[in-house]
């Protein structure tokens, strides 16, 4: 008798684990469209609000910044509402941040697009604040990073297909409607032109607003159990030895650094790809692309994490061989031209790929009682997806906010290698001694 209910404990254990990973694997492709719908929006933008390449980047800007402002919010209110709930209200804020592009679009108004992005990135902070360590805590610590590499399966396939969805839509004919509009008679023309672009981002977002609201009904009603981390955190008390502070963890906090550029280098690739490819006098019928070519590079590096993660490498190590990875193609990039540098870019999809998996749970590892507020710093360490493009705008383009670094003699491709190079190199030092410091 006992070895049958011993024998139907276990597939059910397997089917909650099972449906858990499916929920989450959900808002992981969530995360993945609506993060990587920047990278057409950049280009979307510079045409329809008339910016250059540093006043676009300012979309990457506000969209990460609302994780440095409002992640540790988030762990309060995670605290509150559970992580459940917390997801719900997080997809609804999604959601609400998408309807803001109505009259945004309707006035031509790229301060309300920012104002839309900003609240996205909010909706957003509030998800990956939940969700992240319910991913790393729900299995074995061992496969941590193998099944956050699952899960980010999910997040670069829709990361791969946003831009190809909304760049059809919004960027259809962007080549000659650019020729069009540079060429119009009249400012009544122009005008006409530029409202006639501007409206085609309306439908995707109310689409997105309205799939977002039924995600976060589903969600509420769905059978995803709810952890209690102070609970199952109780036994792991004698890791923390009597800390009072999560800063009292020196691994953590170079984590959250590791982070910062880590994001930022990912959407250097990601989302700056399409101007890089722009400034070197690429057609935006083709850069509009170009993002998901990172994508691609991406998905293979979550493959192969999956494969070889902790099998035949451990996280720290599939971290060391990316960042070294990242260095090599960022050279490589600065040294070609064309189409050549465009795919080494791309290329760098591939070295970014198992870093998240990697720095997460090193990061979190031993932080116990201290884990919710913990991830909630390694959120705000996304903010570097906003920083970076800035700092690399700001080396050759006077107009950026970043303009006391402009150097005239400094064109984009110095700019991407100055930019790149010591984020890897920093990546490198974590993965190798910065994830230990403090522990004993």
């Amino acid at each position: 008798m006992s070895n049958q209910t011993a024998t139907m404990e276990i597939p059910a254990k397997q089917s909650s684990y099972g449906q858990s990973m499916a929920i989450i694997g959900m808002l992981f492709f969530v995360f993945g469209f609506v993060t990587w719908l920047n990278g057409t929006l950049i280009q979307f933008f510079q045409i329809v609000c008339e910016l250059s390449v540093s006043q676009s980047l300012l979309v990457t800007m506000a969209f990460f910044m609302a994780y440095f402002c409002l992640s540790i919010p988030s762990s309060f209110i995670l605290n509150k509402t559970g992580f459940k709930n917390g997801m719900a209200l997080g997809l609804l804020v999604i959601a609400a941040g998408s309807l803001v592009f109505i009259p945004a679009a309707n006035a031509r108004s790229f301060g309300l697009f920012l104002t839309g992005l900003f609240i996205q990135g909010a909706g957003l902070s509030l998800l990956q604040t939940a969700s992240n360590p319910y991913a790393s805590i729900i299995g074995p610590k061992e496969s941590a990073a193998k099944r956050i590499s699952i899960l980010g399966i999910c997040n670069k396939t829709a990361g791969a297909l946003a831009p190809l969805i909304l760049g059809s839509i919004v960027l259809k004919g962007a080549a000659q409607l650019e020729k069009d509009i540079a060429n119009a008679a009249d400012v009544a023309t122009k005008n006409q032109l530029l409202d006639a672009l501007a409206s085609r981002v309306i439908g995707p977002y109310v689409v997105m607003a309205i799939v977002l609201a039924l995600l976060a009904f589903m969600l509420k009603r769905s059978s995803l159990p709810e952890i209690d981390l102070d609970k199952e955190d109780e036994g792991t008390s004698a890791a923390t030895n009597g800390k009072t502070s999560v800063f009292q963890f020196p691994h953590l906090l170079l984590g959250v650094l590791c982070i910062f550029v880590y994001v930022g280098v990912e959407v250097m690739a990601g989302d700056v790809i399409g101007s890089y490819g722009k400034s070197m006098g690429m057609s935006v019928d083709n850069t509009k692309y170009f993002t998901t070519f990172t994508l691609l590079a991406m998905l293979l590096g979550y493959v192969l994490g999956i494969l070889t993660i902790p099998k035949i490498i451990s996280g720290q190590k599939g971290l060391q061989i990316s960042a070294v990875l990242g260095i090599i193609f960022t050279v490589a990039a600065y040294m070609s031209s064309g189409f050549s540098a465009v795919t080494f870019i791309a290329l760098l999809g591939l070295a970014n790929a198992l870093m998240w998996p990697a720095i997460f749970p090193m990061a979190i590892d031993g932080l116990g009682k201290y884990t919710k507020i913990g991830s909630a710093l390694l959120i705000m360490g996304i903010a570097g997806g906003g920083v970076l493009p800035q700092i690399y705008s700001g080396m050759f383009d006077q107009k950026s906010m970043f303009n006391f670094l402009y150097s005239s003699s400094m064109d984009f491709r110095h700019a991407f290698l100055y930019c790149m190079v010591p984020c890897y190199v920093y990546i490198l030092f974590y993965a190798v001694a910065g994830y230990k410091v403090g522990k004993k």
